[in-house]
C-alpha cells in the first residue's frame, strides 16, 4: 500500500444503497438487516496486520488462526480483535513499512483499545540477511518483541509445510498464551 501502510482508512462520503437503508450511514448491512455496531475492539482472538501488501498476514491467519485485518488498524465497528501482531517481510521495504506502523502507534494513530503483541518478520528469500537489514531488525527489537519466520517454499503456492519450522510453532505458542490469558482475565 505504499507509504500509507497501516494508516487508518480515510472516511469518504457515505453511500447509502438498498442494503444500508435503516442502518448507519457508510456501514454496510448484513443479511438484509442493519449492521451491528460496536464502540470497542473485541477482547477475543488475535488480529494480523500487514505492514504492507504481501506481508504474510493472510498466511499466518490461515495457519495459526485469528483475523486477517489487512493493511489497516482493527475496526471496532467490525468487532475485530484488540490484540494484534504486525507482519512484514525481511526486505528493506518490508522493514521500513513495519517501522512506519510502529511509529504510527507511537504517535497514537491507532484504536484506543488496540494492543500490540509483537512484530512477525517473514523471510523474503532463503538464506542469511545482509548486515544493514539485521541492524534494522535489532532496532525493531528495541521497540517490540520480534518473531522471525524462515523462508518456507510451500507458502509460495499456498501449501502448508510438511513439518512446521520451530519458529512457527514458537509463534503459535506465543499467540495461544496471549489469547488464552485474555480469555481468563
Amino acid at each position: 500500500m505504499g507509504r500509507s501502510s497501516v494508516a487508518p482508512p480515510r472516511p469518504g462520503p457515505p453511500t447509502v444503497g438498498p442494503a444500508q437503508r435503516g442502518g448507519l450511514p457508510g456501514v454496510p448491512a448484513y443479511d438484509g438487516g442493519p449492521a451491528w455496531r460496536r464502540d470497542s475492539l473485541s477482547a477475543d482472538g488475535i488480529g494480523w496486520i500487514g505492514a504492507h501488501g504481501g506481508a504474510g498476514a493472510t498466511t499466518l491467519a490461515r495457519l495459526l488462526g485469528g483475523s486477517d485485518i489487512g493493511c489497516r488498524w482493527p475496526d471496532p465497528a467490525l468487532a475485530e480483535p484488540a490484540q494484534v501482531m504486525v507482519v512484514g517481510r525481511t526486505n528493506l521495504d518490508g522493514l521500513r513499512a513495519v517501522s512506519r506502523a510502529l511509529n504510527a502507534m507511537r504517535e497514537g494513530r491507532h484504536p484506543v483499545d488496540m494492543r500490540l503483541i509483537g512484530v512477525v518478520l517473514i523471510a523474503d528469500v532463503p538464506g542469511r540477511l545482509p548486515q544493514p537489514l539485521l541492524a534494522r531488525i535489532r532496532l525493531l527489537r528495541s521497540i517490540s518483541p520480534v518473531y522471525r519466520i524462515p523462508w518456507i517454499p510451500q507458502f509460495r503456492v499456498g501449501a502448508e509445510p510438511k513439518q512446521r519450522p520451530r519458529q512457527l510453532s514458537r509463534l503459535s505458542s506465543v499467540i495461544d498464551r496471549h489469547v488464552g490469558s485474555r480469555r481468563q482475565s
